[in-house]
């Protein structure tokens, strides 16, 4: 059965989608060690530590924070296969920083890679953190450079050689001062159960579109036309069920434009039966696995 948005008879409206200039917001961990993931996210990934307060620490760059570490000690490492985060991915806004940010992360924590590749849309690097969450780091090319075939973005998993990659890109300076230019949260990637319920929620209640899709195996969805700003795989977390409380994933921020735009959304929740939380500054759903996903407008974010 063809599930692509290729195959829709009418295209969604305005009021069943999410507004095209919707972003992500940070991605909430839960972790065990606060110091230790500190010191990855700031001295290795090369954030910035914007705050700390008690059991809280948020890290980005400039005012935009990226992670939000939650002090979590009396929470144990969530089971083999469970649904929750296959990675976060933070974005940078050149090669020269991606660069600067790999070599910084691939000397003080050389065992945390895992792999490269160019997906034709962009160059990513893959990483995991000390308390084993996945972590992307990666550069988009020009949305110019995308290629649209029957509805879907064009992506491929092709090789890329990091130290290739380094010798182009890392210059000396960017050595001594890594942090350069911006970095934000580009997409979040999560292991679910099944992709039929994840589009179920993600498309059709959240308002995403779909971008791209593996049918039964990956789902990727986007707002305005990106590549993705989320996505979903049952990789490692096929028949999954609902999340236990554990270490890890906490919650995954979403940036809507304006209060109209979480009104739109409350609308559709409600249309759908979706139970949803508003505290008046944000609406907060859990997806079909427990995953905490909040949803600000950028008048509030930050």
């Amino acid at each position: 059965m063809n599930n692509f948005d290729g195959g829709r008879t009418a295209a969604p409206t305005s009021a069943e989608l999410l507004a095209p200039d919707t972003g992500m917001g940070a991605v909430t961990l839960r972790v065990g060690d606060l110091d230790a993931m500190i010191a990855y996210y700031r001295d290795a990934v090369t954030l910035d530590l914007l705050s700390q307060d008690g059991h809280f620490a948020v890290l980005g760059r400039g005012t935009t924070p990226v992670v939000i570490l939650e002090y979590s000690p009396e929470l144990k490492s969530p089971e083999p296969r469970s649904a929750g985060l296959y990675h976060t991915a933070i974005l940078f806004e050149s090669r020269e920083a991606l660069a600067a940010a790999i070599y910084s992360l691939a000397t003080k924590f050389p065992n945390t890679f895992t792999g490269s590749a160019d997906h034709k849309v962009s160059i990513a690097f893959y990483f995991t953190d000390p308390e084993g969450n996945g972590v992307e780091m990666y550069w988009d090319r020009d949305r110019t450079a995308w290629s649209w075939i029957h509805g879907q973005i064009e992506m491929a998993t092709l090789y890329v050689d990091p130290n290739a990659f380094l010798q182009e890109y890392l210059t000396p300076e960017t050595v001594e001062n890594p942090r350069v230019g911006g970095a934000s949260v580009g997409h979040v990637h999560l292991s679910v159960g099944d992709v039929a319920s994840a589009k179920e929620f993600y498309v059709k209640r959240l308002g995403f579109e779909t971008t791209f899709e593996v049918p039964g195996s990956a789902l990727f969805i986007s707002a305005g036309g990106y590549h993705h700003h989320m996505a979903m795989n049952t990789w490692e977390s096929k028949g999954a069920g609902r999340r236990t409380l554990a270490l890890g994933l906490g919650e995954v921020d979403i940036v809507v434009p304006g209060m109209d735009d979480l009104g739109s959304l409350e609308e559709r929740l409600t249309h759908y039966g979706t139970p949803f939380g508003n505290d008046g500054q944000s609406v907060t759903i859990a997806d079909p696995w427990g995953s905490q996903i909040r949803v600000t407008p950028a008048t509030l974010a930050g």
